[in-house]
């Protein structure tokens, strides 16, 4: 049968799993609301769900204070019902378990795109007004906000930046339970009520991060009450855990280490008049549960593998909007997910539809003259502002600026072979010292194998499951996840902490999305005139492509620096240091800094500290420098310039003009590297950007310039574009050629060794200098056969040769 004419939400299926599974789902005594709390809660909903309906509908006669008409319907219809019905439930109780516990609680939707439910409830709590006094709590600010959702200037179709009490859009669905559980931690107070969408529930991000509450120790932070929102559908089709029966979605998450409670508003004909009591109770229960775990963490006889709450809630979709239209169900299916009379403005079955609608909620009895809603609706609402979710300082003015200590006292001494990322290790175990609870590193299990296990001469791994490690308040959470990464990081930075992103290179494009809708989120964030700062998220970039010979070409990737690149400039920093003061010295100033996406990307191996602390600090400042040490006559006057952005390539920059100072002593060539990438942009292209008379300055106005850069050459073009002389320059990068080979192997398949770039050289200096031109064809043959000869040598033995990492001597 096909799904339109299926019919509304039927009841749960009949479950194949024996009686005994059912046994584990929490059973309460449901009657813990007093007939006046019902009313209050009642009349919250009702009055929301009108609000919400009017925001997708009406341009014009907001309270239906005269006979409707088509004139008074946008002409876009925009937004989402199907799922406001369940977040105006769901909101209206977790502002009676504010009120009656006191609570201090923040609310995230999974399900963003029911901003029109979340918005009325903003409007009801006046949490809308002491943002924008344009939506006071009157006639005038509830027709300001109907009239302008989704509308050109006012508020978007999803919970948006602009949206008080907001730390999460919901735009690409499945993180919204990572990034409650990161806003938890060492938030010790904080309890997030976190809806998740069945529809959101079928993505990866949100399979995993149920299993979140296993890295938070209970001791130091707080916790989350999920709320499974199962209506049954989805934009165009039934959902998996909608056509899960109670059994089923018990043993699931008793499996994934959870107190099960349902509360059920469908099974028995969408007969709703137990679910308040039911809702109210389970709500209670769940704020106990996690209080007892507390309790217990903090008074030092922690539960060993505490089982945290979680609520699955089953209302029909589009509960309470029209039944049907044109003989097609509509609440119940999912011709309630969007807007459910499409064409009310031009069609009189649906007009009639609508307006019957909209009156069935009773706008004269919720709303006073002025506008204002009744009593009875604000009864729920917590007295004390600042208790009220949309008004929270968690959410938009709780910054903890760190104490980042001078990054001299880990200084490595000039010209000592070291590992960049084992020095950023042991730098951020003095950071984490210095913080103990406002900064952590969210690490996909690679902690170890990219050398930062530095750390754990300061802190530990919080795992909350193995005995051996759990309570410990370690500052390191490690999981084969990702996603869990991502969303935990922005969770815990957008409520006011730092956190640090340490991946393989090719593997952090698995949140690329994640990053750039964060990036969004922070656009219009920066935007918001009453949002405050937050701290910057920051990748850290390793086990690089240069130095994944082993792993081979699945695991050498540099995307995900462009993917941050397209970023709006103001928003994003990519460095490359080229050696461990460089790199802590980088690491420091991303640590210190606020509102930025910061990618840094490093090395792993042991490579030459080419600068001293003081020189480093000078670089990383200046973005660029020339290195004399490596220049003929300190870079007066060259043939050529070279330039390095990356460690590995820099290397073989270096190491290039070592080589051609034996070989053509006539060829006059200037060193530069680059260790902030978006000095590049041409003028005005970012705030790091040179200006043209210092990018003449460092790069010449006329001489050839070759670029050797670790990522993609379509990168560094792109920020290029719009420089003058732009004929003269070459670029050699990352080709997408690799396998399992040697180290240097990789360098000349992606035309970045020393022989390529002294190639480059050779013939770039010829173009002025004579004496060059005399030998440059020779010259560049003989480094030719140098690679065919090197290549021979590493087929029959499997390495390089054991000088090919040497430190470059100048003579």
């Amino acid at each position: 049968m096909p799904i339109e004419e299926s019919g509304p939400n039927p009841a749960p299926p009949q479950s194949l799993l024996p009686d005994s599974i059912l046994d584990l789902n929490i059973k309460l005594d449901n009657k813990v609301l007093s007939d006046k709390d019902i009313k209050s809660i009642r009349t919250f909903q009702r009055a929301a769900n009108y609000v919400a309906g009017a925001m997708i509908f009406l341009q014009d006669n907001v309270l239906l204070r005269r006979p409707l008409k088509k004139d008074d319907i946008k002409n876009r219809l925009l937004g989402h019902w199907g799922t406001c019905p369940g977040l105006n439930l769901i909101y209206a109780h977790a502002n009676h378990l504010i009120k009656t516990k006191n609570v201090n609680m923040i609310f995230v939707t999974g399900p963003g795109h029911g901003a029109p439910a979340i918005l009325a409830s903003l409007w009801l709590e006046n949490s809308l007004h002491r943002f924008y006094p344009q939506y006071a709590r009157n006639q005038d600010g509830l027709a300001n906000l109907i009239k302008g959702f989704s509308w050109p200037g006012g508020f978007p179709s999803h919970v948006s930046p602009n949206v008080p009490g907001s730390i999460h859009e919901g735009g690409e669905l499945g993180y919204a339970l990572a990034v409650s559980w990161g806003a938890v931690m060492d938030n010790p107070d904080l309890i997030v009520t976190c809806v998740v969408g069945d529809g959101e529930a079928e993505t990866g991000p949100t399979a995993t991060a149920w299993h979140s509450h296993k890295y938070v120790d209970p001791k130091e932070s707080g916790a989350v009450i999920p709320i499974l929102h199962v209506n049954g559908f989805k934009i165009s089709e039934r959902t998996i855990f909608g056509c899960m029966d109670d059994r089923e979605l018990t043993a699931l998450f008793t499996g994934y280490g959870y107190q099960v409670r349902i509360v059920d508003g469908v099974s028995d004909g969408s007969n709703m008049s137990h679910i308040d009591q039911d809702l109210a109770a389970s709500m209670a229960w769940a704020y106990d549960t996690i209080k007892d775990i507390q309790t217990a963490a903090r008074s030092g006889k922690p539960i060993m593998k505490p089982r945290f709450p979680v609520i699955i809630l089953r209302t029909p979709k589009g509960w309470g909007g029209p039944k049907a239209a044109h003989g097609t169900p509509i609440e119940g299916t999912f011709h309630a997910h969007q807007v459910p009379l499409p064409t009310a403005k031009t069609d009189d079955e649906e007009f009639k539809l609508l307006d019957s609608w909209l009156k069935s909620y009773g706008p004269e009895e919720l709303f006073n003259e002025d506008g204002s809603p009744i009593q009875d609706a604000l009864q729920i609402v917590p007295d004390i502002h600042e208790m009220r979710m949309g008004q929270r300082k968690e959410t938009y003015a709780n910054w903890r600026a760190l104490d980042v200590p001078d990054f001299k006292t880990r200084a490595v001494e000039k010209g000592e072979q070291t590992s960049p990322m084992k020095q950023i290790g042991n730098f951020l175990g003095d950071v984490m010292e210095k913080n103990p609870t406002s900064v952590r590193l969210f690490s996909p299990d690679e902690l170890m194998s990219n050398k930062l296990d530095g750390v754990f001469k300061y802190t530990q791994r919080n795992f909350q499951v193995a005995p051996e490690s759990a309570h410990n308040g370690g500052r390191v959470i490690e999981v084969l996840s990702e996603h869990c990464c991502q969303g935990w990081m922005q969770g815990y930075v957008l409520t006011g902490r730092t956190g640090i992103f340490p991946s393989y290179e090719s593997f952090l494009g698995i949140i690329h999305t994640m990053m750039v809708q964060y990036g969004k989120f922070m656009k219009i964030a920066k935007e918001t005139a009453w949002r405050g700062d937050v701290g910057s998220i920051n990748y850290i970039e390793t086990s690089t492509w240069a130095r994944q010979e082993h792993n081979g070409f699945s695991h050498q990737n540099p995307s995900f620096i462009g993917a941050v690149m397209n970023l709006k400039p103001e928003a994003v920093r990519v460095y490359l240091p080229p050696d461990a003061n460089c790199a802590m010295s980088t690491i420091g100033h991303m640590l210190r800094s606020k509102n930025y996406i910061n990618l840094l990307v490093g090395s792993k191996q042991p490579v030459p500290t080419w600068l001293s602390p003081d020189e480093a600090e000078k670089h990383c400042i200046a973005g660029a420098s020339i290195w004399k040490f490596a220049s003929t006559d300190d870079g007066v006057d060259p043939d050529v310039v070279l330039v390095g952005i990356g460690v590995e390539v820099t290397f073989e920059v270096i190491t290039a003009a070592a080589l051609l100072r034996k070989k053509c002593p006539e060829l006059r060539v200037r060193v530069v590297n680059v260790t902030d990438l978006m000095i590049l942009a041409a003028n005005e292209g970012h705030p790091h950007a040179l200006t043209n008379a210092d990018f003449d300055a460092l790069f010449t106005k006329d001489r050839p310039v070759h670029f050797n850069y670790h990522g993609y050459p379509g990168e560094l073009k792109s920020l290029l574009f719009g420089r003058p002389g732009l004929e003269r320059v070459s670029i050699e990068g990352y080709r997408e050629e690799g396998t399992t080979t040697t180290p240097f192997d990789m360098m000349v398949q992606n035309h970045v060794s020393r022989y390529h770039v002294a190639m480059h050289a050779l013939r770039g200096g010829a173009l002025r200098n004579k004496r060059v031109a005399l030998v440059s064809h020779e010259l560049c043959a003989g480094l030719q056969h140098d690679i065919q000869k090197l290549g021979k040598y590493i087929v029959k033995h499997g390495e390089d040769p054991a000088d090919t990492y040497d430190t470059p001597v100048f003579e």
